[in-house]
Order: C-alpha cells, then sequence, then structure tokens
C-alpha cells in the first residue's frame, strides 16, 4: 500500500477546515441526512465543526507510518465527543444508517482537495486517498458501535422502567396489598415480579396479598405456574394470598391445562377479593345508613 506521512492532509484539514465544514455539511444533505427536523442549522454545523476538529487532532498524533488505532489515547477527544454526540442523535431518534452515512460524507470534500493537491502525483493521490478512506471508515464504525452500545443501554433502562410501571405494589389497606398484572408474564418478569412483592411485603408487614391478573390476556402452563410459585412464596413470607381477575376462559383454561390451585385462593373480581382480604382481616365494609 502507498505510504503517506499525513502532511497534506493535515495541510487541507488546517487552511480549508471551515470549507470543509460547510461541503460535509452539503455531502449530509445530498445523502439526506441531516435531519434539520432534529437538529437546528447552527446545532448541525457546531457538530461537525466539534467532530473535525477532533478527527484533525486524532489525525496529527494518531496515525504512525500510515498505520494508527482509534482505540490509543491520541483520539480520546474524537472517542468523547463522537460519544457525546451520538448519545444526542439517538435521543432524538438518528437512525443507525443515518449516523453512519452522516460520518462517512466527510469523504466527498476531503477526496475533492486531495485531487486538487495532488493532480501531478497520482502515486501520492492513490496513497492520501487510501488514509482518508481508512480513517473515515473506521470512523463510521466506531461510531456504529457507539450508537448500537448507547441504543441498547436506552432500550434497557426504557424496559427496567416499563418493568417497574407493569409491576406495581399497592397498599389497598393497612397490611392488605395488591399486585395488578397486565400484559404478558414471562420467567424474567415473574422474577421481577417476585422479587418486588416479596420486598414489599417484608416492608410493610403485610398479611394479606391480593394478585390480580385480569390484565393477563392469556393464561398457560408457564404463567400459571408463575403465579403458583409467588403464591408459594408469599405463604413463605408467612403472608396470605389471593388470586384474582379469574375470568370464566382463564378458568377454563386452567382445567383443560390440568393446572391445580392447591390450596390458592381464587377469585373472579378484585372487588371480591379485597372484600375476602378485609375479611381475613377482621375488617367488614358497611353501608353508612341514609345513604
Amino acid at each position: 500500500m502507498p505510504q503517506t506521512d499525513t502532511a497534506t492532509i493535515l495541510r487541507i484539514l488546517e487552511v480549508d477546515f471551515n470549507s470543509i465544514v460547510e461541503e460535509w455539511v452539503g455531502s449530509q444533505i445530498e445523502e439526506g441526512v441531516k435531519r434539520s427536523d432534529l437538529f437546528s442549522d447552527s446545532e448541525n454545523r457546531a457538530q461537525n465543526v466539534e467532530l473535525l476538529r477532533s478527527f484533525a487532532k486524532g489525525v496529527r498524533a494518531g496515525v504512525v507510518d500510515s498505520e494508527f488505532d482509534l482505540k490509543d489515547t491520541a483520539w480520546e477527544d474524537l472517542r468523547a465527543t463522537l460519544s457525546d454526540i451520538t448519545k444526542e442523535r439517538v435521543k432524538r431518534g438518528v437512525t443507525p444508517t443515518e449516523m453512519a452515512t452522516f460520518v462517512l460524507a466527510l469523504k466527498a470534500p476531503m477526496f475533492e482537495r486531495l485531487k486538487k493537491e495532488l493532480a501531478d502525483n497520482p502515486e501520492g493521490l492513490i496513497g492520501e486517498v487510501l488514509m482518508i478512506s481508512r480513517l473515515v471508515d473506521a470512523f463510521g464504525i466506531y461510531t456504529n458501535e457507539v450508537f448500537i452500545n448507547e441504543r441498547e443501554q436506552i432500550i434497557e433502562r426504557q424496559r427496567l422502567e416499563m418493568m417497574e410501571l407493569s409491576t406495581p405494589v399497592v397498599e389497598l389497606w393497612d397490611r392488605v396489598l395488591t399486585l395488578p398484572l397486565i400484559g404478558t408474564l414471562d420467567s424474567a418478569r415473574a422474577q421481577e415480579v417476585m422479587e418486588n412483592l416479596l420486598e414489599t411485603i417484608m416492608q410493610r408487614q403485610a398479611r394479606v396479598v391480593i394478585v390480580d391478573i385480569t390484565g393477563v390476556g392469556t393464561v398457560d402452563t408457564q404463567v400459571a405456574q408463575h403465579l403458583l410459585r409467588t403464591a408459594a412464596a408469599v405463604r413463605l413470607m408467612g403472608a396470605e394470598c389471593i388470586i384474582s381477575g379469574i375470568s370464566p376462559m382463564i378458568a377454563q383454561t386452567m382445567v383443560q391445562l390440568g393446572i391445580d390451585v392447591g390450596t390458592v385462593s381464587t377469585r373472579s373480581s378484585i372487588r371480591s377479593a379485597l372484600d375476602d382480604a378485609l375479611k381475613k382481616m377482621g375488617y367488614e365494609i358497611t353501608k353508612i345508613k341514609g345513604n
């Protein structure tokens, strides 16, 4: 591969810095990845300026004998800048393809200047073009890795937040708790439900727990086993468990599947389950006379 000392690249980046930024933005427009609906022109330009400045700094210190590694400390500023910009773009809804193309669009203005600068030196031109291609491609690959990592973190945070929202333990009465379940109860969620419920039982010194499955669409063998294991864990904590929201369809399904609820109390509605729970606690709801 033709060798290069990056002198020409650095000179171009220094002399034509502002015009390269403008043409880089223009290339993004041509590629359809300049998201004006998500970023103002000033925000977008500021990101390009920051990235190009960090890129130039990395090229100056991080390329030795045509070799480089974006993990080196010489590229630390670029990695940090890229990470900040990528996180912001992920939050605003930029896609992985748009993010990668946003970076790769830097090639166009750099290639144009190299062609003019090295018009009389074909071999030198090939070397510089290859170097820019390798640098920007590595830049783009690293961008994609950061993007995917950030997207995965956001998805995981959203999953945990949704888990917390979908498994709230509510104190209906003194030492009477209810856990309304909505959606699908898989193994991971069942474990989260059990841990959250048992922790709350201990904190509130609960004696009766109502697990309401009105919002659970279907009950199969796996879901039923999760419910029974939860009920067993509640009993080990010294509390009684009532499963409410048993519809006729769910009751038929459980019978057909041969699922035995054993000693677990079941009720058709949370209303009847609450009435049963209050009686276990020694309370009775009566209507006020005259109302």
